[in-house]
């Protein structure tokens, strides 16, 4: 239980930081960069020592660490693109219903249980997501799915593939812990070169907002893939529950925070998602745990 709370925060308080972002005028870019450089010191402090070594290069798990990291960074730089282009509404839908996929590769691969009950919570995670998700008076901007495709399909591959990853590799705390690191340096790498394209071709000025910005994504970041590791490895929750309960947690919380602290506004299609989410979460935890 420890493990799925610590991931809703933590997370949550990385989706925050980003509704913060444009009040103080921070280029999303540049703090998603110094970000993932946060979270390689952040975990080489939590593990007291630099884990990237000839021995961790031999590990069976460096490929899907790299694959990983170049996806980090691709999918959160398209959630940032398609906010801008087809909308807050359809680009976080597009995010949050990516969990349908992670818990079909569950059900499928490890035949994982799916009662009524567990399947009726993540039906109504659908629903759930949308008039939560829904900003009135936000003009349907989406032209084409293409990219909200790409995103869902993108953002339901990444929570997949950190499943897979541990259940096949990462055996011990240690290497729950190590794992991250080094997902975190590939994608530190890919920002890194990114933006020092686009410093050369003079398309961005680097500024030390940005980098105070990312150090504070960094900390909460790191330890939100290590707790959800943790939680994957745990045995609370079967991933076919855990995942769908913690990105429907996220959203939640997320949601209660910006009205809050951000005055946003408490409509009839918010008060109806938050209700449905809390159902679908109460649905699934208890016919996973009961199952």
């Amino acid at each position: 239980m420890n493990y799925l709370i610590l991931t809703v925060l933590l997370t949550s308080l990385f989706v925050i930081f980003f509704k913060v972002f444009p009040l103080y005028k921070i280029d999303s870019l540049q703090a998603i960069v110094v970000n993932y450089w946060t979270c390689v010191v952040t975990g080489c402090l939590f593990l007291g020592k630099f884990p990237v070594n000839a021995e961790g290069f031999q590990q069976p798990w460096l490929p899907w660490a790299i694959g990983l990291g170049f996806g980090f960074f691709s999918v959160f730089n398209l959630l940032a693109y398609c906010t801008r282009i087809d909308g807050i509404t359809t680009a976080t839908i597009a995010n949050k219903l990516s969990l349908v996929i992670p818990v079909l590769f569950s059900l499928f691969l490890y035949h994982e249980s799916a009662g009524a009950m567990k399947i009726t919570g993540i039906v109504l995670a659908f629903p759930a997501v949308y008039l939560t998700s829904k900003v009135t008076g936000e003009a349907n901007k989406a032209q084409n799915l293409f990219w909200p495709t790409i995103l869902f399909i993108g953002s339901g591959l990444l929570d997949t593939t950190v499943k897979y990853v541990e259940q096949a590799f990462l055996d011990t705390s240690e290497k729950q812990a190590v794992f991250p690191v080094y997902v975190f340096v590939a994608a530190a790498g890919a920002g890194a070169l990114t933006l020092l394209v686009l410093v050369l071709a003079k398309k961005v000025r680097l500024h030390a907002r940005n980098i105070i910005a990312g150090i504070l994504l960094g900390i909460p970041n790191y330890f939100s893939i290590y707790y959800l590791i943790r939680l994957l490895h745990s045995g609370f929750l079967q991933s076919s529950a855990a995942i769908p309960v913690a990105n429907i947690g996220i959203m939640l919380v997320s949601a209660l925070a910006a009205i809050a602290l951000f005055k946003e506004k408490l409509t009839i299609y918010r008060v109806a998602g938050l209700v449905l989410s809390l159902i679908a979460i109460l649905l699934i935890v208890f016919a996973d745990l009961h199952g």
